[in-house]
């Protein structure tokens, strides 16, 4: 075993876009013995590492015939590559500690001895509502925003979710964005609607953001669903509730990249954009 002990990265990728990477990230790419990248770091990032770098896939991707590399797993394997005296970066999609489990992985490292670093990166959770003409703030709309997860840990016994105070953060002018949830999308609806919230309050998905085939479709919170069965919308893809969800419709027609939109109404159009009539 080596008597050098390497350091352990980790690194957010961004939203998808390898040019969204951060410098700091880039540099720590081409320096690192070993990138263990999950499912949501992009392909291009991965591949524009030096070819002497090992490359490791160690996400989880969605579906039951999905590859998944247990969080214990990922956990013993970075120590171990650190203990053979590897420079490491855990390479992951967004930023590492918005719903990237980077915490759980630092607290690991920690109490196994390993030096550690934490490389921020563009959460997906403002850059895909922001790159589809979405503000999550805006001073006409919005002074609040709130990010959870749609899909939370399944070993909890409830959820740590608090849907009414959701509710009451979007009643009153908040904005709601939920990360992963595009398979929970309609118990998400449901329970903002138990809870409150209007059925003509804005919504929007967008999935693949950053990427050249990102993709919006937006509604309500009482047509939402319907809308991303009919585009047939799949992860990666970002919910946001809220009124700021109303600006795209007025800004996307300018929006350099974004899909050509008809006005004013973009809820009304969204879905023969993709070919669904």
């Amino acid at each position: 075993m080596s008597m050098h002990t390497g350091t352990v990265y980790l690194v957010g990728a961004g939203p998808g876009d390898p040019e969204l990477l951060t410098v700091k990230a880039r540099k720590l790419l081409d320096d690192a013995d070993v990138v263990c990248h999950d499912n949501l770091a992009d392909d291009r990032i991965v591949e524009s590492c030096p070819e002497t770098t090992e490359r490791m896939y160690v996400g989880k991707r969605p579906g039951p015939d999905g590859e998944r590399t247990t969080q214990e797993e990922i956990n013993r394997l970075l120590v171990r590559l650190a203990r053979e005296g590897k420079d490491v970066v855990r390479l992951k999609g967004g930023d590492p500690t918005v719903f990237g489990r980077g915490g759980e992985e630092a607290e690991h490292l920690a109490a196994a001895g390993i030096d550690f670093d934490i490389v921020p990166g563009i959460t997906s959770a403002v850059a895909a509502p922001g790159v589809a003409g979405i503000p999550v703030t805006h001073r006409d709309h919005a002074s609040c925003v709130t990010v959870v997860t749609g899909h939370e840990d399944p070993t909890k016994a409830e959820s740590a979710l608090d849907w009414d105070a959701l509710a009451a953060t979007v009643r009153a002018g908040g904005t709601l964005v939920i990360l992963m949830g595009v398979r929970r999308l309609p118990d998400n609806v449901a329970a903002l609607r138990s809870a409150g919230v209007p059925a003509d309050t804005p919504a929007a998905m967008v999935e693949r953001a950053t990427r050249e085939d990102e993709f919006t479709v937006t509604g309500t919170l009482d047509t939402i669903v319907e809308r991303r069965d009919e585009v047939g919308i799949e992860p990666p893809a970002v919910t946001v509730v809220g009124d700021v969800v109303s600006v795209r419709d007025r800004v996307a027609e300018y929006l350099d990249g974004a899909p050509s939109v008809g006005v004013p109404s973009f809820a009304d159009t969204a879905v023969s954009e993709r070919g669904v009539e």
